[in-house]
């Protein structure tokens, strides 16, 4: 299991600033997808090792592609 990135505090000052889309995410998922994007980020992993625990790699990717 990968540590948490943010904590309690910073998740308050992001969520909202987050996109939330016209069907989705479900909230609860929300915050580990954003999670596996710092992931992602700080480990210059390919999308495809990023660990379960964040969701599926191509929703979190999708979910965050500019």
């Amino acid at each position: 299991m990968t540590r948490r990135q943010l904590t309690g505090e910073q998740w308050k000052l992001i969520e909202p600033f987050l996109p939330m889309g016209e069907y989705g995410p479900y909230p609860e998922r929300l915050r580990e997808q954003f999670e596996g994007v710092i992931w992602r980020l700080r480990t210059s992993s390919q999308w495809r090792e990023m660990p379960r625990e964040f969701g599926p790699w191509p929703t979190v990717y999708g979910r965050f592609r500019v």
